[in-house]
């Protein structure tokens, strides 16, 4: 076969495939669409709410399938194929976790990013008792007592726990971390006096934020949050500092393009609804929307920045 017949061969192959790919986007959807996530999460809630606005839409019933976190995340990344029927809901534990600890998966090779659906950024409250009504009252103290005072968290590497070493490394204040079997008893810790401070979700601590039972010193999110009015931002005094949960929506890697964007435009126009975004603060969280884009820019980003976060304290999980 002569080098010009190789060539036209290879172009026809190229053109088939690309025809192929078309094809497949534009009678996307044509059956059933899976949304696993892990169950009994603010994830699983999410995905619900997003899988009952966008069915009909999408004109194709789509089923929700809680399952544990490692197998839903194998499931999407390990088994199921790039068609997108298949797809997943999880929080940023998805790419924050195995910089905690060896996972079975790489969050950057094997998921094709879709949108982020929400953000809830954590809320720093204090005992009463402790001294103090603003951020930067709270760091003179501790730069006064170094070590002495001491943050409740519900467990190594949640969203609470990293909020704090992100606050130590900016402020640069040495406070003692107590690490509680969940969120609630943390919690509880610091209602009871047992420790002073905890950055802790907005829907736990505003309640008791209210009732006098906590003083609320800032919120983790770069501005001002709707969920915690008049808390100002910790960056107001420590710029650059944010921090949060987030949670999003994922198709095994090597989804095609057209069908990856197809689920963006309806989800973001989906969370842009105004009985939405009623909904998602509802649950103590904020709506987002991105662009694929966009969202995988967060991911590599919080892995760089959370990296070193956690090298730098040490952290590591069992």
């Amino acid at each position: 076969m002569s080098a010009i017949h190789r060539i036209a061969r290879v172009i026809l192959f190229s053109v088939m495939v690309l025809s192929t790919g078309v094809v497949r986007g534009q009678d996307y959807p044509n059956k059933p669409i899976r949304i696993v996530t892990p169950a009994g999460g603010a994830g699983d809630f999410v995905a619900r709410l997003i899988a009952e606005k966008i069915t009909g839409p999408l004109g194709q019933p789509i089923i929700v399938d809680g399952r544990s976190t490692v197998i839903a995340v194998e499931t999407v990344a390990k088994e199921a194929p790039s068609d997108g029927y298949t797809l997943l809901v999880a929080g940023n534990s998805l790419w924050i976790g195995p910089l905690l600890q060896k996972m079975p998966y790489d969050p950057l090779r094997d998921f094709a990013p879709i949108s982020l659906l929400d953000r809830a950024p954590n809320v720093l409250v204090v005992h009463p008792s402790l001294p103090v009504h603003s951020v930067k009252e709270l760091i003179t103290l501790a730069k006064a007592k170094p070590g002495e005072l001491n943050y409740a968290t519900g467990s190594i590497g949640s969203s609470d726990h990293l909020a704090a070493e992100l606050f130590k490394s900016v402020a640069g204040v040495n406070i003692t971390g107590i690490n509680y079997k969940a969120q609630g008893p943390a919690l509880n810790g610091v209602i009871g006096g047992e420790v002073q401070l905890m950055f802790n979700t907005a829907s736990s601590a505003m309640p008791f934020v209210k009732s006098g039972r906590l003083t609320a010193l800032g919120v983790t999110s770069a501005q001002p949050s709707a969920l915690v009015p008049g808390v100002p931002p910790i960056s107001a005094t420590l710029p650059g500092y944010e921090s949060g949960s987030l949670i999003g929506l994922l198709a095994p890697s090597n989804t095609p393009a057209m069908i990856v964007n197809r689920l963006n435009q309806e989800i973001v126009r989906v969370i842009n609804r105004a009985d939405m975004k009623e909904r998602f603060m509802s649950l103590g969280a904020e709506p987002v929307g991105s662009s694929p884009e966009e969202f995988a820019a967060t991911m590599k980003s919080d892995i760089a920045k959370w990296g070193k976060v956690i090298k730098d304290a040490g952290i590591h999980v069992e």
